[in-house]
């Protein structure tokens, strides 16, 4: 399995898959094609069909600025290996293509290739669940405990910084107020909702702050603000809300948050190394 750095990923929604992907891939081919007049992007498949919802083209025009870029819509065709699927054009000025890039946004904000250049190296040996459990056993640990042995103490100022985002993005979901994005004319309603659970007895304030924190980060994610991939953008309110909720009500200490994240991040990685997790 990979690190859970390549699972916990920071970044704009509001989409893993549609937005942080293509927009990663984005920076990627700018790097390699410093010279480019002109930039061409094809979206297939999914990508095409939810693409404009999803922010997809605003997102890879921004890294490419001020570079043009032509966004080209194939909704109805799939390339081989996944429906999220994306060319990369890079032309001179005498409309001459410099290179090519053919890639795969496969969930999480992740890539992939036909040469799978962009695919990290594992980091754990195991991927199973049964295999995971067993060794836990049979050495008397946690979970959390394996994420620092194969990752190094370091992991845990990244899972800190992931923390900490997690935190500023229930923060800010259950203060703002307005309309979301998009031509719905949707309004956050986060804000009320903890308000009102503030007000209530303490069942109903309990599970209504829950449900506020992590209706707060969803509207952050749709609003195209900063969240954490857990593991996409679309479920990136769930672990927040849950890992804060804890803390505020029972007193835990961010030590045992971090571990938590981490224990989260392995099962997670396990649902990822076997299946996608691709939702758009």
């Amino acid at each position: 399995m990979k690190s859970l750095k390549e699972l916990y990923r920071i970044g704009l929604g509001p989409s893993s898959s549609h937005t942080i992907g293509p927009s990663n891939a984005a920076i990627i081919f700018k790097e390699k094609t410093r010279d480019a007049y002109k930039y061409r992007v094809i979206l297939y498949g999914s990508l095409a069909a939810t693409g404009k919802g999803h922010l997809t083209d605003h997102v890879i025009k921004t890294i490419f600025n001020p570079v043009p870029c032509e966004i080209v819509w194939k909704k109805e065709k799939e390339l081989p290996l996944h429906p999220n699927g994306m060319i990369f054009e890079a032309y001179n000025e005498n409309g001459k293509i410099l290179k090519e890039w053919t890639v795969y946004s496969v969930g999480g904000g992740a890539l992939r290739d036909i040469c799978d250049e962009n695919t990290p190296n594992n980091v754990y040996p195991l991927i199973k669940m049964t295999e995971l459990l067993k060794m836990c056993e049979d050495d008397g640990k946690s979970l959390w405990n394996y994420v620092e042995d194969y990752e190094g103490e370091e992991i845990w100022n990244f899972m800190g910084e992931i923390l900490e985002v997690m935190k500023k993005s229930i923060e800010r979901g259950i203060e703002k107020e307005g309309v979301l994005p998009g031509g719905l004319n949707l309004r956050r309603k986060a804000s009320q909702y903890y308000i009102k659970a503030m007000q209530t007895h303490k069942f109903l304030k309990e599970t209504g702050t829950l449900f506020s924190y992590a209706l707060g980060v969803a509207e952050e994610n749709a609003s195209g603000n900063l969240i954490v991939t857990a593991p996409t953008c679309g479920s990136a309110g769930v672990l927040p809300a849950v890992l804060f909720f804890i803390q505020d009500y029972y007193d835990v200490s961010n030590e045992k948050l971090l571990r938590a994240i981490a224990t989260a991040g392995m099962i997670g990685s396990v649902v990822k190394s076997r299946a996608s997790i691709s939702g758009a």
